[in-house]
């Protein structure tokens, strides 16, 4: 009999803003996903969704979808400090997260550029009289990530026709060696130049230099991506608790980049679609285990502020969804839900801090409110609860619940 634990995070897919959230994230307190993307296409049917319990997760219904009167429904708050991809994933998979410091780039720009000099780089300084960025080896540039959280990032840069991966990922281990944010974020892509990426400069506050990721064309074709955490302890998450215990575990889409997942399969992957069908693929050919796949393309919708684009990639995903729904029997169990919110109405293209739904399919479970979850940790506690392992660091199990 087969023995899954699926979990799909649809990244950037928010309810509404947290309670918190007008005294940490003044502004985000009006902010709703699902909400904005309704507002501006009422007529939206996520039938799959629908029917996990979408809009009891929501609260209220839309034109077109109901509650679904069988649905395994909940919410969750962010336990993290602000609403950040990186330390979602850490918090999903059981960490219990630490507030960072955050930091512009441009005051340690000397700093990291003397390190890269004495390992042997070549450092160009990039950006204006005030604030300064910097281009390593004529391709790889080293910025303030401007498409989350401010100063909670560093974005190294590169276009991968002109740079290896391989080798633009050394520039960021020792960038990594000197800056204390939450992420050093190594990515690129092919098919683009240098020039696309420095065309992509932007400032944020007057003080936060950077490269707006979407507009550098990395995303296009052939990304490869690494996230590069602080302090960060992966023996203490589900993945590796599971795999030490003999479980596989696969993670696919930008969840692979960014959770430590060192004894298992990792696969990096944009496209919804293709995704989706790699999940699928996986579900298929795997007994017992588990796998989480992140959807990334409706968190790049929400930093483009596109709620028509959102909404065409939530279709897709809804479609994917169904199909992987009917694959999982009765010793199953699936969970979809989000990271953060991503408000493409809200008038700025960072996410936003709003509590998540939590979407149950669990056998022959029905009609159960899982209620406001505290953290998303809860997810991990309950895959390693399902798979009877070690608890993680965080997290309250919820599988008696849906038992």
């Amino acid at each position: 009999m087969n023995r899954r634990f699926v979990v799909i995070v649809l990244d950037g897919f928010g309810m509404q803003a947290m309670k918190d959230a007008k005294e940490t994230r003044p502004g985000d307190e009006v902010s709703s996903t699902l909400g904005s993307i309704l507002h501006d296409f009422p007529d939206l049917k996520l039938p799959n969704l629908e029917r996990l319990g979408l809009m009891n997760a929501f609260g209220k219904e839309s034109k077109c979808m109901r509650f679904s009167k069988d649905a395994v429904f909940g919410k969750s708050e962010l336990m993290h400090f602000g609403a950040d991809t990186f330390m979602g994933h850490q918090e999903i998979m059981g960490s219990l997260p630490k507030k960072p410091i955050p930091q512009c780039f441009s005051n340690h720009a000397e700093e990291v550029a003397k390190h890269l000099i004495e390992h042997g780089h070549k450092v160009e300084y990039k950006g204006n009289e005030k604030l300064k960025y910097l281009l390593v080896d004529n391709y790889c540039t080293v910025a303030d990530n401007i498409d989350s959280d401010l100063g909670m990032a560093v974005n190294c840069t590169a276009p991968l026709d002109f740079m290896s991966f391989e080798d633009e990922l050394k520039i960021g281990r020792l960038v990594r060696e000197i800056v204390t944010t939450n992420r050093v974020i190594v990515f690129g892509g092919t098919g683009n130049t240098v020039e696309d990426i420095l065309n992509a400069e932007e400032v944020r506050e007057n003080k936060y230099i950077g490269l707006l990721a979407a507009r550098t064309k990395s995303y296009d074709q052939g990304y490869q991506c690494l996230h590069l955490g602080y302090g960060v302890d992966a023996s203490v998450q589900a993945p590796t608790i599971l795999t030490n215990a003999g479980y596989k575990v696969s993670l696919f889409g930008k969840v692979a980049d960014i959770v430590h997942n060192e004894g298992g399969k990792s696969v990096s992957w944009v496209d919804t679609a293709e995704v989706l069908d790699l999940t699928i693929q996986e579900i298929k050919s795997m007994n017992e285990g588990f796998i989480c796949t992140n959807v990334q393309e409706t968190d790049l919708a929400g930093h483009s502020q596109d709620s028509k684009r959102y909404k065409e990639i939530l279709e897709i995903a809804d479609g994917k969804i169904g199909k992987i729904c009917s694959l999982l029997g009765k010793e199953d169990i699936l969970v979809v839900m989000a990271d953060h919110g991503n408000d493409p109405n809200i008038g700025h293209n960072k996410h936003t801090r709003e509590n998540v739904p939590l979407l149950v399919q669990a056998g022959d479970a029905h009609c159960i409110n899982l209620g406001l979850r505290k953290t998303l940790s809860d997810v991990g506690a309950t895959v390693c609860d399902y798979f009877g392992v070690n608890t993680p660091q965080n997290g309250t199990s919820f599988l008696e619940e849906i038992k």
